[in-house]
């Protein structure tokens, strides 16, 4: 920043700055105190509530998330088993043809809003990985640590990748030509899931080159969908009349019922899952706003255009009154009508295991990043577990945990009804938290126009078409759910209670929260302290904010030597009264009921 800007003390607020004395200067501004830091990454300095996880200057996790590794962070974990799973029950759902493709526009106009909402957080915060985790933190920050502590806890219980591990399990089982039993399916999805794990443990940059070279795998693989399915519309194929599966696109979109439709928009989203995965490594981008707004929407609408033409290439092949009914993946039937039983559909089932593999290490290396940032947090216990990246730089404890909850998942959930049900039960809470970023953009919003002093504007502001568009549809999944199928309770996609994943999600979210209220207010109150974050330094350059306990007796003390961002303050600075650098300005927010500067 080469402007300027306005420094709050203690009891008043001043202007300008001095070069960089080291710590943040403690302010007393209310309810809300800013810090401002500068990362590596070439953004703007961040300005964040100093109660939320410290700004790495330098990433131990380095800097090695170019363009094309934005782009297919996202494309990669976009193309998981989803195209070649879900089609099948979002035309169900939706009853026809034609109101299958709307619902695949919808979800991509849908991705668009969201995204727009993580790309404004980031421009606000553009030096802070691991996107909700940090967005949320900063748009609610208190009572303190309640959103960080209920994401964090709801981010480790809902870690698992046990969905396409089971699906990339089926198809290698499918190539094998056997029947698998349930536990053969179980433990080849295990073995699968423990492979990538490793694959990612030893080092960051070539574990996205490798799920690179996987990804361009997959947009191969659906090119040689969508090819074959222009040749199956040209008549050179044993496939009979495939025009005639156009001609009336909307019939039996009448029969479609309110639950039918919340389970195709259910499955759209899971499809197009991954869209914002490249906003978890923020902090490892180069001029992240600018790069994520070009690349991300690069790789969403590629996407999209992908899906719609596999689409129709599915539809080509396959009558949709039979795929409706049967109970192979419409990617087996698009390849048993096209090629029959030949040897070459093992190839074919060998790409798609290989799309399922490429996505669960997209989703593990998005996910070690937002577990990381909850760690870093420090409502998280053993807080060096989760932060830190000895000895490979990666971080293996958030890996780690990963594996464990995956592990556990397999082993527990039937296979059958393991892909839907994981499915539905990670997208209810993410619902709730999806709402809760796009109200909170405009908290955040409000809250920098309060400050006392002026606050930099974003390089990205959302429209608000987008983000109420985004709202409504939050909304919308938040509630429908609960609208009972026409079969009765039992007649939802799984052989158990149709709103057992919603209720399961409830029940994980107030999991958190009395998690929450047990640690942060119960036992300070009956053991007679007060939690205070303490600023600590690991290996490589790792910074983390780490809850300490202070007796009632030892806090003024406590905070005398310490600032609001829980570094310990330098007495020679402290003497000589000198003024912050503008690397670690301190400003208050006026906010109602708080008092003023």
């Amino acid at each position: 920043m080469t402007s300027r800007h306005s420094v709050g003390h203690a009891d008043s607020v001043t202007t300008g700055y001095e070069p960089h004395s080291g710590g943040a200067h403690k302010t007393n501004a209310g309810n809300v105190q800013y810090v401002s830091e500068k990362g590596g990454n070439d953004a703007p300095p961040t300005y964040q509530d100093a109660s939320g996880a410290p700004i790495e200057r330098n990433s131990p996790l380095g800097y090695s998330v170019g363009p094309l590794t934005v782009t297919m962070l996202n494309v990669t974990m976009m193309i998981g088993a989803g195209i070649y799973v879900t089609p099948q029950s979002i035309l169900s759902g939706t009853g026809s043809v034609g109101v299958s493709f709307i619902y695949w526009t919808i979800g991509y106009l849908l991705c668009l809003a969201s995204g727009a909402v993580y790309l404004e957080f980031t421009a606000y915060f553009p030096s802070r990985s691991g996107s909700e985790v940090a967005y949320l933190e900063q748009a609610y920050p208190r009572p303190a640590w309640l959103f960080p502590t209920t994401f964090a806890v709801q981010s480790v219980i809902l870690s698992f990748g046990s969905a396409n591990a089971t699906v990339m399990a089926n198809y290698l089982w499918a190539i094998s030509g056997r029947a698998a039993t349930n536990w053969q399916i179980k433990g080849t999805a295990l073995a699968c899931y423990t492979l990538t794990t490793l694959s990612l443990i030893f080092n960051t940059k070539y574990s996205y080159w490798f799920s690179n070279a996987i990804g361009l795998v997959k947009v191969g693989t659906l090119l040689f969908i969508i090819i074959t399915g222009f040749v199956i519309l040209g008549g050179d194929t044993r496939v009979e009349d495939p025009k005639s599966h156009f001609h009336d696109a909307w019939s039996g979109s009448s029969s479609a019922t309110a639950y039918g439709f919340t389970i195709a928009l259910y499955r759209v989203i899971f499809s197009y899952g991954g869209y914002n995965n490249a906003f978890n490594v923020a902090n490892e981008v180069k001029n992240p706003v600018k790069s994520l707004r070009l690349y991300a929407t690069i790789a969403l609408t590629t996407v999209y255009i992908l899906y719609m033409f596999a689409n129709v290439a599915f539809f080509a092949a396959v009558p949709p009154e039979e795929l409706k009914e049967s109970s192979l993946t419409v990617a087996s039937l698009f390849f048993s009508k096209v090629f029959g039983n030949s040897s070459g559909i093992r190839g074919l089932n060998f790409l798609i295991a290989l799309s399922s593999f490429g996505n669960i290490i997209a989703v593990q290396v998005g996910l070690s990043r937002r577990i990381r940032e909850c760690g870093r947090q420090g409502v998280l216990p053993f807080t060096r577990f989760w932060v830190s990246t000895k000895p490979f730089g990666t971080p293996i404890g958030p890996y780690a945990v990963i594996w464990g909850m995956t592990a556990l998942m397999l082993l527990a959930i039937p296979a059958g009804d393991a892909f839907t049900f994981i499915n539905d039960l990670a997208i209810y809470p993410r619902a709730l938290f999806d709402l809760a970023m796009g109200v909170g953009v405009y908290i955040v919003r409000w809250r920098r126009r309060n400050a006392p002093v002026p606050l930099p504007e974003p390089e990205f502001k959302a429209w608000h078409i987008a983000i109420i568009f985004n709202i409504f549809v939050q909304l919308y999944l938040l509630i429908m759910p609960w609208y009972p199928p026409s079969g009765g309770k039992y007649g939802g996609d799984v052989s158990f209670w149709y709103a057992t994943y919603a209720v399961t999600g409830i029940a994980i979210l107030v999991a958190c929260a009395t998690y929450y209220v047990i640690w942060a207010y119960a036992l300070p109150k009956w053991k007679g302290y007060q939690l205070r974050q303490e600023l600590i330094e690991l290996d490589n350059g790792a910074q983390s904010h780490q809850l300490k306990k202070i007796a009632h007796s030892e806090v003024a003390a406590w905070d005398a030597v310490h600032d609001v961002a829980g570094r310990r303050i330098d007495p020679d600075r402290q003497s000589s009264h000198s003024q912050p650098s503008v690397d670690e300005i301190l400003v208050g927010t006026k906010e109602a009921g708080s008092g003023n500067v």
